[in-house]
């Protein structure tokens, strides 16, 4: 037993469409939304730091690069199907824990056990690191939305995902670094040039002031 198979998962991550079923301009891999998650979450880090909150940087890391590893056992299924009912949630996220452990058990040798269970579990808790990823999740997502709204992509989903990722992220609006990405980011975000402009611009308007 040895870790060929964690990393042979890193490669599978590699060929793992996000948002399956939709028509997209651009794809978006599991493996590459990983990363641009850790990045955005450093940049969150970094930014509740300069604010004086204390980060635990390791475990922020850890939460942010594995967060979707287990997606290679189960893929990235859409969301209006994730969460169509609390039951099918429930569910899919049993049966992705069981497969994740049956993974640890069987791939990971037991020395690097515990520390492999630590990482692909769940990440989004109630600390600030489990906060901090769930926030640039959503900003990765927006991010991705955004693109296939910018390039003229007809699909009204992408406006949908645009909304939702809003909306989630504004809960998180007590968060020093959301308060600097709803301030600083975003609105140079909607200063870029795109078709649908107006629209996207009233839609976060009328979700920042609820």
């Amino acid at each position: 037993m040895g870790m060929h198979e964690y990393i042979q998962g890193l490669t599978n991550l590699e060929t793992l469409n996000r948002a399956p079923g939709f028509f997209k301009y651009q794809e978006h891999t599991v493996a590459a939304h990983s990363f641009k998650v850790a990045e955005i979450a450093q940049l969150l880090g970094d930014i509740e730091e300069e604010r004086g909150q204390s980060v635990n940087w390791q475990r922020l890391y850890e939460k942010a690069l594995n967060h979707d590893y287990t997606e290679r056992f189960i893929g990235d299924i859409k969301t209006p199907v994730k969460y169509a009912t609390h039951e099918l949630r429930k569910q899919l996220a049993g049966v992705e824990a069981t497969m994740t452990q049956n993974f640890i058990d069987n791939e990971i040798p037991e020395f690097l056990q515990k520390r492999y269970a630590r990482r692909l579990s769940e990440g989004k808790d109630d600390t600030l690191e489990g906060q901090i990823l769930s926030v640039s999740d959503k900003i990765d997502l927006l991010y991705e939305s955004f693109g296939e709204i910018q390039k003229g992509n007809p699909q009204t989903v992408y406006l949908d995902i645009f909304r939702e990722s809003i909306t989630t992220i504004i809960r998180f609006k007590e968060l020093n670094s959301v308060q600097y990405f709803l301030s600083d980011i975003l609105p140079d975000l909607l200063n870029e040039e795109f078709t649908d402009k107006q629209r996207l611009v009233a839609i976060t308007q009328e979700l920042l002031k609820d």
